[in-house]
């Protein structure tokens, strides 16, 4: 049963991944600098306006009152647990894009941190060396130079792209909280998550809440430039100079595994 189990999920995550390549296929790589493409607009701001209503009414006073009841350690330690929760999807995605050391060094802090480190509890793994790393299907598909087409606000979920909310249904099948056959232990899984995600960003959403005119813009064009410099290991490629734009450069993906991104400009 175990083995038809993992053989079913195994032929869900390729159609999944396949079938997302396929949808995004046509699409052409748009660079921060370049206007967002936001057709929905309307309807991405009613959804915004609904999550932050949502986060101001639930989410954030819950996460507030986390912070404050539960010291530092045991938050740390719950991060630490459900970020070693998620190797598996990044090891996948190092090998998807050809980073084969990045995914070896993954494996091993998996490893370690899931062994040692008491199922994820303890980082053990950093002070080794191994350096933690964040590759998802999203930015898989941005590597294999797929555009990031319409941008989206998901309830609930945030900023996203056609590309990236293409990226979630293979990582839900890999996810362990999502695959928790017992509802309650599921169901708790994904609140405590979600609290101590963002107990994480009290201090970016205050920045958001004094600095932005409009956050829905300053929101969508944060979210772009983050996604941006992920899809490029944090090294992307110069805008080109006023007046000297390549119509043709748009459609480049990103380097490969072994070449630094942005060598040989």
């Amino acid at each position: 049963m175990a083995w038809g189990s993992s053989r079913k999920t195994g032929n869900g995550l390729r159609l999944c991944a396949l079938a997302g390549a396929i949808a995004l296929a046509g699409c052409a790589v748009r660079p921060p600098y370049e206007p967002a493409n936001d057709p929905l607009e309307p309807v991405n701001r009613a959804v915004y306006k609904f999550n932050d209503t949502v986060d101001r009414a639930l989410i954030k006073p819950v996460a507030q009152g986390y912070k404050k009841a539960v010291p530092q350690p045991v938050r740390t330690g719950v991060g630490n647990f459900f970020d070693n929760l998620k190797a598996p999807v990044v090891v996948v995605n190092d090998l998807l894009q050809g980073k084969v050391a990045q995914g070896g060094m993954d494996t091993s802090r998996f490893i370690w941190n899931s062994t040692v480190g008491l199922a994820g509890l303890i980082d053990v793994a950093t002070p080794m060396g191994l350096e933690q790393h964040d590759e998802d299907f999203g930015q898989t598909f941005g590597a294999w130079g797929i555009g990031e087409g319409w941008y989206l606000v998901l309830p609930l979920l945030g900023p996203s792209t056609v590309r990236d909310a293409a990226g979630l249904p293979p990582a839900w099948v890999m996810d362990p909280v999502y695959r928790t056959s017992d509802m309650a232990l599921r169901n708790g899984a994904v609140v405590l998550r979600t609290v101590n995600t963002r107990a994480r960003l009290l201090g970016a959403s205050n920045v958001l809440q004094t600095a932005a005119l409009d956050p829905y813009l300053y929101t969508r064009e944060a979210y772009r430039q983050y996604r941006w410099n992920r899809i490029y290991d944090g090294n992307p490629p110069p805008p080109p100079p006023p007046g000297d734009e390549d119509p043709e450069a748009g459609n480049a993906g990103p380097p490969p595994a072994d070449q630094p991104a942005g060598a040989g400009q």
